[in-house]
């Protein structure tokens, strides 16, 4: 059996509003596991983009645990999750990001060069990347000479500069049209199955939720259901099992009115 990439347990987060503590994550127990690609999904509310951000260190629960290719995340200091986040994880969200003075081939390059690799080593490694998306006529010019679905691919390209294990996606088509969208889903698939990276996407797109292996879906800050073996993976193998996340029947969404948006 595949080994599990990322392992959640217990997971708790909770944000204080007005003097009165929020529940998001009512803990949380699953297993990612290495070379899959899963969806997130679930009403507003349910908190699935702050799972995500707990699982890329972004934010830190309050409770439980989460482990990264076996390495105790919820232990450690800022300044090694800090150096986890930048070698082992990378990011699209709905908002690219890009930093609108640099072109895109620089945007590509910026999680190396914060990293202390060469500009030399980053440009060529931005070019293949820049290249792999469709993007290599596009190198030179900024975010803002580009559409929307050139700089997600940017974005992309830039979640990919340091060969992450694991990439984290936050409604990464939210803003884009269906056509465009598709090309993005399509993208991702590309990624997973030829490099064999671990990608999880939280998503309101149906479509794209659908056509994943694996669909975590959340209600109320837990696990409602988790469809496995559901279909052959991107890879044509099927999608590695043995996720045991608990399973709750509650049916209403976390209230996170005027309080940090858990997803």
């Amino acid at each position: 059996m595949t080994d599990a990439l990322v392992v959640v347990e217990d997971l708790h987060k909770d944000f204080i509003h007005m003097g009165r503590t929020l529940e998001v994550l009512k803990g949380i127990d699953l297993n990612i596991y290495q070379g899959e690609i899963l969806s997130i999904v679930g009403p507003s509310g349910a908190g699935k983009s702050t799972l995500l951000h707990c699982i890329g260190t972004l934010d830190l629960p309050t409770s439980g645990r989460i482990r990264l290719g076996g390495e105790e995340l919820t232990r450690m200091s800022s300044s090694r999750l800090a150096a986890v986040r930048n070698r082992e994880i990378g990011f699209v969200f709905q908002f690219h990001h890009l930093l609108p003075e640099f072109n895109a081939l620089e945007n590509v390059m910026m999680p190396g060069l914060i990293r202390g690799r060469s500009r030399r080593q980053m440009a060529e490694r931005a070019a293949a990347l820049l290249s792999e998306v469709g993007l290599s006529e596009r190198a030179t010019h900024r975010p803002g000479e580009l559409s929307g679905g050139e700089q997600q691919r940017v974005a992309i390209a830039r979640a990919l500069a340091l060969e992450p294990k694991l990439v984290l996606a936050d409604e990464p088509t939210g803003n884009l049209d269906s056509t465009t969208s598709d090309a993005i889903h399509d993208l991702f698939f590309q990624i997973n199955r030829e490099h064999g990276t671990t990608i999880v996407v939280v998503t309101h797109n149906p479509t794209f939720a659908e056509s994943m292996p694996r669909i975590v879906r959340m209600v109320d800050g837990r696990v409602f259901k988790d469809d496995t073996h559901r279909r052959d993976s991107a890879s044509g193998q099927s999608p590695p099992g043995g996720a045991t996340p608990g399973e709750s029947e509650s049916s209403a969404d976390a209230s996170c009115a005027a309080a940090p948006d858990p997803g």
